[in-house]
């Protein structure tokens, strides 16, 4: 008996590292049907995904000449070796990712003659503070995108808002969020003594001793998973944590208020000024990038992400899953995960007062902090689950 021929699905993206595009490529890849699909994911500079998708047995192909900047020479050889790998193995669908992605493999698979091209928009770039000139060319990139391609999906209704006006693309948006898998959070003790290993030095030779490790056990910890980078206001958050701080002294939880700040970026170094400035260092700790990091939230006893631009992030939905209370900036996607008070707190782009108002009402009212993280883990699990996401992608495949 013959068996069905399999669907050939590629998927592009620009980056090989692992933040939340690259989050969404994998868990599609790893959980769609392989009796049905046969699946190749194509990226450019980093190693983390590839790596991740080996163990699994995925084919990939790294195109080392594709970079996140632009670069005209390098782009163009990008470009060719796409359409050549495209016009040879003939792919029944290419999904692609991110903006660049977007560009380069819209217009090589539309002159390889891809039957379905599919477009998933994580973010607007535009959204970002840039000069106007810069936005404007970047509207005018994703718009050609988006018309190359046979659908779009976006991760967030505010992402389609914010486009569906453009000429001739409304038809083609479909709204899927971003979807989480059973996570399995350790107990909070153990997380906290594993993510001394990550402390100062000073801090780890204490814990040989068993006195850092006692001590840290009994702080109040304020913290985070985000990628260094300027978009995710972390210093918005320190200067926010100093006034908490401030405003705390004297109280006997005062004393113990911790910010931990786990990643990895190029706003290290200004972080760190700025954390010296406000004589915090024994407050303030950054750990740097740690595998599996959600792994590690339980740790924590409120989560943030005071970001200036976000889509719909994935640290969100397992700060969430793991039943913590958030404070979040009010952007982009994050109002759909957190609609109401009852499930978090939500608060304006870049307000350091109103983020310290926040901290301060979620330190002192632990009844609340307990039921806003247990309705925020019950509307997860309803209505951001993996199996929904890759449903609703499943289905646009077959459509």
């Amino acid at each position: 008996m013959d068996h069905p021929q399999k669907t050939k699905i590629f998927y592009f993206i620009t980056k090989g590292n692992f933040g939340g595009a690259q989050r969404y490529v994998f868990e599609m890849a790893k959980n769609l049907p392989k009796n049905n699909f046969d699946i190749t994911v194509i990226m450019g500079e980093g190693r983390e995904l590839r790596e991740k998708l080996n163990r699994l047995g995925i084919r990939t192909i790294q195109l080392e000449t594709l970079v996140r900047d632009i670069k005209i020479v390098a782009d163009w050889k990008t470009f060719r070796l796409l359409f050549r790998i495209i016009s040879q193995e003939k792919p029944d669908i290419l999904h692609l990712n991110s903006s660049k992605a977007g560009g380069l493999g819209a217009f090589a698979g539309r002159l390889a003659k891809v039957p379905k091209i599919i477009f998933t928009i994580h973010g607007l770039a535009f959204n970002e503070n840039r000069p106007s000139w810069q936005k404007h060319l970047i509207k005018l990139g994703h718009w050609l995108s988006i018309i190359l391609c046979h659908q779009v999906i976006v991760v967030a209704e505010s992402l389609k808002k914010q486009i569906e006006s453009w000429p001739r693309v409304k038809k083609k948006i479909i709204v899927i969020h971003n979807g989480l898998d059973t996570v399995k959070f350790f107990n909070r003790f153990v997380v906290r003594n594993e993510l001394l290993n990550y402390f100062p030095p000073e801090i780890r030779q204490l814990k040989n001793k068993n006195v850092a490790s006692q001590n840290m056990q009994t702080k109040f910890w304020i913290g985070t998973v985000s990628e260094l980078h300027k978009n995710k206001g972390l210093d918005i958050l320190i200067e926010a944590f100093a006034g908490t701080v401030k405003s705390m002294l004297g109280s006997s939880i005062g004393w113990s208020l911790v910010l931990v700040i786990i990643g990895d970026g190029d706003e290290k170094a200004s972080l760190q000024k700025l954390i010296r400035d406000k004589r915090l260092e024994d407050r303030i700790f950054l750990l740097g990038r740690i595998p599996d990091a959600r792994n590690y939230l339980n740790a924590l006893d409120i989560f943030t992400l005071t970001s200036r631009t976000e889509a719909l992030p994935y640290t969100i939905l397992e700060a969430g899953a793991a039943g913590l209370p958030v404070v979040a900036s009010d952007v982009g996607g994050i109002s759909e995960i957190i609609p109401e008070p009852e499930y978090g707190i939500l608060v304006p782009p870049g307000n350091v007062k109103e983020i310290e108002k926040s901290l301060l009402y979620l330190i002192k009212k632990p009844e609340y902090r307990k039921l806003a993280g247990a309705n925020l883990k019950k509307r997860i699990q309803e209505n951001f689950s993996l199996k929904k996401m890759v449903t609703e992608t499943v289905g646009l495949y077959q459509k």
